[in-house]
């Protein structure tokens, strides 16, 4: 638990600790995702990081804790690899920048399960450096999927 906490802190700070950066620099967040899977209620939460290579394109990760809501215990960690796109990457005036996202994703516990997700959503900036992201994400691990209808906030 301590090591999903420093993570998320590390790629929620990065940008922040950046403060001299274009709106291309790296971008973190945290989120909480009520979710389903299974005919089950469940809940996702954690923190990322993204990182801009080129035109919109880019990379991120994130490390998270996914659980059924009828027992948190039985949950496990959650780390992804992935790639974006910001459709509006490099117009730091809109309000609203929609996005999407693929790749990777680890499940962990006792052993471990790959698997993969995909997505997408907007932030909407309140500030230059602030904003709300909100967003659809699907986990899949075994042909089980893990949907979630993240909320959270950002920084650039």
């Amino acid at each position: 638990m301590r090591l999903l906490i420093m993570t998320v802190c590390l790629f929620t700070l990065v940008p922040l600790a950046n403060a001299q950066s274009e709106s291309t620099g790296p971008r973190g967040y945290v989120f909480f995702a009520p979710g389903v899977a299974d005919h089950s209620s469940t809940i996702h939460f954690g923190g990322g990081g993204e990182f801009p290579i080129y035109k919109g394109l880019g990379a991120g990760g994130e490390l998270g804790y996914l659980a059924p809501t009828s027992y948190i215990r039985d949950g496990f960690g959650v780390f992804s690899l992935n790639g974006t796109y910001d459709f509006l990457q490099g117009r730091r005036s809109a309000k609203v920048s929609p996005f999407a996202t693929t790749g990777y994703s680890l499940g962990f516990r006792d052993g471990h399960v790959n698997g993969y997700n995909f997505g997408g959503g907007i932030h909407y900036w309140f500030a230059d450096r602030m904003g709300l992201r909100a967003e659809f994400r699907d986990h899949v691990f075994e042909k089980t999927h893990f949907y979630g209808f993240r909320i959270g906030w950002t920084s650039r």
